[in-house]
């Protein structure tokens, strides 16, 4: 845990939720009741989950957001400092905490629905928490589960100050043209790269086209990830592709935030895009061996006994 709040150096804007999880043999058809193996509430929101997990990698981390004035807000913020996140900037609203409903299938597969509660009221006076938070800070991580104007004005405010901007355009929808040349980082997965880039992400070669057609838009970097196809980056260097590990995945709920968390982590640190793709990719696979969101999220020593990510291979565009 690291506990010093004085010099964060990557702050995350964006949601707070509590995850409300449900283990199902498999996703109820309308108007059927099935019984669930299990129920468990975890802390979540993509905000959230990307801060921790990028604490756990040892980084200094704060986190700016919202949640409601209840119970499910309280813990959240208790969740954040146990891990040593600095929630000093999380406000409390008047609405309701965000709370997510998840469904994982014996598959591994997990489906969500959303009640965004106070993470829809994220704007103007965040925005000044955010100016204090970004003091000493060289990464902004941002995802789209707060309203796209206060994600643009975060940008802006990161990029100005010299900030590495990192977006996850999850959920997927369409970025407004002002944000693309923000972004220094796009970090996103098949369906969202499918979706911003009108190119169908079926195998290596196709997350290629689609991450250098969006590179073209502006960010420096594009990362799409694929699960257990692993990674694809396209920047000035070109296209390559990274191996995925090979795990046994019991649930995939919040791999991407591991991810990206594990991935800015590195970055503070210095260390280069590769470096800090495989240590992202090494996080992600030991997160989806276990059930949850934040619970399920290493820390830097427990990837000691995982195997080395192999070096990337080039991917041509032709």
């Amino acid at each position: 845990m690291n506990s010093d709040h004085a010099t964060p150096e990557v702050v995350v804007f964006g949601s707070l939720n509590m995850d409300l999880v449900l283990r199902v043999p498999r996703v109820p058809d309308a108007g059927e009741t099935l019984e669930a193996r299990s129920f468990m509430s975890n802390p979540g929101g993509k905000g959230a989950n990307q801060a921790v997990a990028c604490a756990r990698q040892g980084a200094r981390v704060a986190m700016v957001g919202r949640v409601g004035d209840d119970a499910f807000g309280l813990a959240l913020k208790a969740s954040l400092e146990a891990d040593g996140v600095d929630a000093r900037h999380v406000a409390t609203d008047a609405a309701s905490t965000g709370v997510a409903l998840i469904m994982v299938d014996d598959g591994a597969q997990n489906r969500i629905a959303l009640s965004p509660g106070a993470n829809a009221s994220v704007g103007t006076e965040d925005i000044g928490r955010l100016r204090s938070a970004l003091a000493a800070a060289c990464i902004l991580s941002l995802q789209l589960e707060v309203p796209m104007p206060a994600v643009c004005e975060a940008a802006a405010i990161a990029h100005a100050a010299g900030c590495t901007v990192v977006l996850n355009p999850a959920p997927a929808q369409p970025l407004p043209d002002a944000l693309w040349p923000l972004v220094g980082i796009l970090v996103l997965n098949e369906t969202e790269a499918a979706m911003l880039s009108g190119i169908a992400v079926r195998d290596t070669a196709s997350a290629a086209r689609a991450a250098d057609a969006l590179r073209q838009r502006g960010p420096a970097q594009v990362i799409l990830t694929m699960g257990g196809d692993g990674v694809v980056v396209a920047n000035a260097d070109g296209c390559r592709h990274f191996a995925a590990l090979a795990v046994q995945a019991v649930d995939t709920t919040a791999a991407g935030d591991t991810f990206i968390g594990a991935l800015c982590a590195a970055l503070a640190n210095k260390e280069s895009i590769d470096a800090g793709i495989a240590l992202g990719i090494q996080a992600a696979a030991l997160s989806v061996t276990k059930a949850g969101a934040q619970v399920s999220m290493p820390h830097r020593q427990d990837l000691a006994a995982l195997p080395a990510v192999p070096r990337p291979s080039p991917v041509a565009l032709g």
